[in-house]
């Protein structure tokens, strides 16, 4: 497949440079002026990178204004100028793959001031309150640094946690009132689709008032309600500048190209992710329809049809899921894995309100509990945090998408292919239906950011090329996954791409495995990943197989 721009010259420098000769290598003296070899310097560095990239405050908020950011431009050139002196030469896989992390997050802080750039085109940008765990290391989309995560509360609200409270709602007047002077932009899709998750804010403010304890405190209704009415201003404000909003709100399939190879190191252009993912429409269409031929002689899958039913199936589901990766040595179970799996067992929804994802579920959770593999890894992040500091917690950007979407979505089918619904082979058809409705609101994603089709035509795609007419049924799912692919490029494909990728990862980890004389051990593979931590599947596959061949070679 063909690779352009910069990520692959710098990789291919960045290999041969490993590959120099140790004399040469020793013959570097510390100077003043010389680069650092050491690896401290590295993850002291990442710190400030860090530090830095959380904004001064304005007023009480995050400071998006533009000047500001041009004032802060010659400092974050001097990080990136540090970290591109850094000398690698002699170190582990895994602390270059550190390296290149970093350079990844560099480089998505720079596209986002020169290209996405949220605060200015983006209102839902300025969504502040959360009422949900991310079910990746951190939200999904652009976010602003002052989040109000709902979920992490409970009421009645112990003193410290009031406390923590006020100081949350404080910040959403001042942010919106910021959101009035930053949104600049023409994107109209992103503008009209916008308002509505600020408008929902308003909605969970009304809700918080209800909350125990809340109605007899009169400082949090008082702060409850300044955000609300700034909140309700911010959404007329952008209702009566709609009107002006008529561009697009893709980013180009050259910019788009540019950010996957250079922001979430997905080693594939714009044309490469249509090829993909029409691929694997199609594979997941035929292979439906071949699955219903061979089951054409089995009963039918029936929905539960009661909570009763579905509490009963969800459990049933549960143990099976647990049992199947345990007993047939798929990985290794840890004891907080099933824990974190029955906190999203989900519960009964009425027929005529499903959406997709429930549709599937009532039939028979497990595929959609094999994308669980989510909470498994969030509950690792916890209880068995990554040694390395640079690693261990969420990336920026986004940039997990690949490795953690790519993989919840290719344990579906592998787990399948391993035997998990021998016992049902009805459901193998509802893991291609899974499949094919990745790939189409993918495929959609694709062309909304090349500026061939709007948003609702993207829409449009995901529902018509989704089998069974499951994505037909209820509206809001699909806006909202159009919208936030619109608003995070690659994030509507990650699930294919990644997928692509890990399987990828896998042949060559079994290759090198065959070439050493040695058994693959299916444990192994996705143990070693779960390990390696939450980075670019192309950065797992190096520091799993030692090999840098798939980050050079691919053309």
């Amino acid at each position: 497949m063909r690779t352009t721009t910069v990520l692959f010259p710098l990789l291919i420098i960045l290999f041969f440079c490993c590959q120099t000769d140790k004399k040469e290598r020793n013959k570097k003296t510390k100077t003043e002026n010389s680069t650092s070899n050491d690896y401290q310097d590295l993850v002291s560095l990442f710190k400030e990178w860090r530090s830095f990239e959380t904004p001064p405050e304005h007023e009480g908020s995050p400071d998006y204004r533009k000047a500001t950011f041009t004032q802060r431009i010659p400092a974050f050139n001097q990080l990136r100028a540090r970290h591109a002196a850094i000398d690698t030469s002699g170190w582990s896989i895994p602390n270059k793959v550190d390296w290149m992390v970093i350079w990844a997050e560099m480089n998505g802080f720079d596209f986002n001031y020169r290209v996405l750039k949220p605060w200015e085109r983006d209102p839902a940008f300025y969504k502040t309150i959360w009422t949900y765990k991310s079910d990746v290391p951190a939200h999904e989309g652009p976010t602003n640094h002052s989040t109000l995560e709902l979920w992490t509360y409970e009421f009645p609200l112990s003193t410290a946690e009031r406390k923590r409270m006020l100081n949350d709602l404080a910040v959403i007047p001042s942010l919106n009132k910021q959101a009035k002077t930053n949104l600049t932009g023409n994107a109209r899709d992103l503008w009209i689709t916008g308002i509505r998750d600020i408008k929902e804010q308003s909605e969970v403010l009304e809700d918080m008032k209800n909350a125990a304890g809340v109605r007899a405190d009169e400082t949090m209704i008082s702060a409850i309600e300044k955000a609300q009415t700034s909140t309700n201003e911010l959404v007329k404000w952008l209702e009566a500048q709609s009107d002006k909003k008529t561009g697009p709100s893709g980013i180009g399939k050259e910019n788009y190209t540019l950010y996957m190879q250079n922001v979430h190191l997905v080693p594939l252009t714009w044309e490469d992710e249509v090829m993909i993912l029409k691929r694997e429409l199609a594979r997941a269409w035929s292979a439906l329809k071949l699955e219903e031929h061979r089951n054409r002689n089995l009963p039918q899958l029936i929905a539960a049809d009661s909570p009763e039913r579905y509490d009963a199936l969800a459990n049933r589901a549960a143990k099976s899921f647990i049992s199947f990766l345990e007993n047939e040595a798929i990985l290794t179970v840890k004891d907080y894995f099933e824990p974190a799996l029955r906190e999203h067992l989900g519960t009964f929804v009425p027929e005529e309100t499903r959406n997709f994802f429930y549709i599937t579920s009532h039939y028979d959770p497990r595929p959609l509990f094999s994308h669980f593999y989510h909470w498994f890894e969030l509950a690792r992040m916890e209880n068995e945090p990554n040694p390395s500091e640079i690693r261990k917690g969420p990336l920026l950007y986004n940039i997990f998408d690949s490795r953690n979407e790519g993989t919840a979505t290719a344990v579906e089918e592998m787990f399948m292919d391993a035997g998990l619904y021998d016992d049902d082979p009805r459901v193998r058809e509802i893991v291609y239906i899974m499949i094919a409705q990745r790939a189409a609101r993918g495929l959609g994603s694709l062309y909304a950011h090349a500026n061939e089709m709007t948003m609702e035509e993207a829409g449009g795609i995901h529902s018509e090329y989704t089998p069974r007419g499951w994505m037909k049924t209820e509206k809001e799912l699909l806006i909202f996954e159009q919208h936030l692919y619109l608003r995070q490029p690659g994030y509507g494909t990650s699930y294919i791409t990644g997928k692509y990728l890990l399987e990828a990862a896998m042949a060559e980890y079994a290759r090198s495995k065959e070439q050493q004389g040695e058994a693959f051990k299916l444990s192994d593979f996705f143990d070693s990943i779960n390990c390696i931590g939450n980075i670019p599947v192309v950065l797992t596959q190096w520091e799993m197989t030692g090999n840098a061949d798939h980050m050079i070679m691919m053309k």
